[in-house]
C-alpha cells in the first residue's frame, strides 16, 4: 500500500529530540525523505539519534546543523535540501526554547533568545520555504506545505513562562497570515498546538507543580505523547489536507474544551 508521504521531501527543525524527533521519524515511516535540522544530533531525552532510527528502519534521512534564528543558516539548509533532492514539499518549523520565567523574572537576554529561536526562527523558516515553494510546480494541487508548532500556551495563559507563550501566540498568527497571503499560490500553511506532551526531557517539563496543573486540566486520562503530535503532522503534510489551510490543530487531550 502507498504511504501518504511517498515521494515528499520534508525538513523538520528541532528534529533531534522530543516532538520534532517523533515528527521526523513518522514522516520517514510514511515515505518522506527527511532532512533533520538541529544544533546537535544527540536527543535530550537520550537514546538513538533521529537519523539512526530512520535509517535503521529503512528510511531516508540526512542531518544539517542549523541555528534557525540565523537567516544564513536557514538559507543554507533549504538551498542544500533542494540541491540534493530537487524540491521542498514540507517545512516543519518546530525548533523552540523557553526561559520558564514570568514577566518580572524575565531578563532582556532571556526574552531576546526565546523570541529569536521561537519566532524569528519560524519567520526565517517560513520565509525561505515560501521563496522556494513559489518556484516549484504544484504536486497534487499544492506547491508546498508549511507546518508551524504553536502551543496551547499561545491560546490560553500559563503561569511563569511569558516569553514562550508570546512566541507561540505569534506562531498561530503568522500561520494564518501566510495561509491567506499565499493560498492563491497553492501554498498550504497550518499550525499544530500541543497540550502537555511528555517527551522525557528533564527540567521545567518535569516541574511537579506544572505536572499537577496539567493533570488537573487534561480531561483525557493520560498526557500526550510526541507521537500524538506526529500523527497530526503526517495528516497535515499529506495531500488529504489540501483544503485545510490557516488552521490551528489543537492536540491537547481536551484541555481547551474544559
Amino acid at each position: 500500500m502507498p504511504h501518504p508521504l511517498d515521494g515528499k521531501v520534508a525538513i523538520v527543525t528541532g528534529a533531534s529530540s522530543g516532538i520534532g524527533r517523533a515528527i521526523a521519524t513518522s514522516f520517514a515511516a510514511e515515505g518522506a525523505t527527511v532532512v533533520i535540522a538541529d544544533l546537535t544530533t544527540e536527543p535530550v531525552e537520550g537514546g538513538e539519534s533521529t537519523m539512526g532510527i530512520i535509517t535503521r528502519a529503512g528510511g531516508t534521512a540526512s542531518f544539517v546543523k542549523t541555528d534557525v534564528g540565523r537567516w544564513e543558516e536557514i538559507d543554507a539548509l533549504i538551498t542544500q535540501t533542494v540541491e540534493r533532492h530537487g524540491r521542498l514539499d514540507v517545512m516543519v518549523n518546530n525548533a523552540a526554547t523557553y526561559s520558564g520565567t514570568g514577566l518580572l523574572e524575565t531578563s532582556g537576554a532571556q526574552w531576546d533568545e526565546v523570541l529569536r529561536v521561537n519566532l524569528t526562527g519560524m519567520f526565517n523558516g517560513c520565509k525561505r520555504a515560501v521563496q522556494q515553494m513559489l518556484t516549484q510546480e504544484p504536486r497534487n494541487e499544492a506547491r508546498g506545505r508549511l507546518i508551524n508548532l504553536g502551543s496551547q500556551q499561545g491560546i490560553v495563559t500559563c503561569p511563569g513562562d511569558t516569553p514562550y507563550g508570546v512566541s507561540k501566540a505569534g506562531a498561530i498568527y503568522i500561520t494564518r497570515q501566510i495561509a491567506v497571503d499565499y493560498a492563491k499560490d497553492l501554498i498550504v500553511c497550518n499550525c499544530i498546538s500541543p497540550g502537555k506532551i511528555v517527551t522525557g526531557a528533564a527540567g521545567l517539563a518535569q516541574d511537579p507543580a506544572r505536572l499537577e496543573n496539567a493533570r488537573r486540566r487534561t480531561p483525557w486520562p493520560r498526557f500526550g505523547r510526541p507521537e500524538d503530535v506526529a500523527n497530526a503532522a503526517v495528516f497535515l503534510a499529506s495531500d488529504r489536507a489540501t483544503f485545510i489551510t490557516g488552521s490551528n490543530l489543537v492536540v491537547d487531550g481536551g484541555w481547551l474544551a474544559g
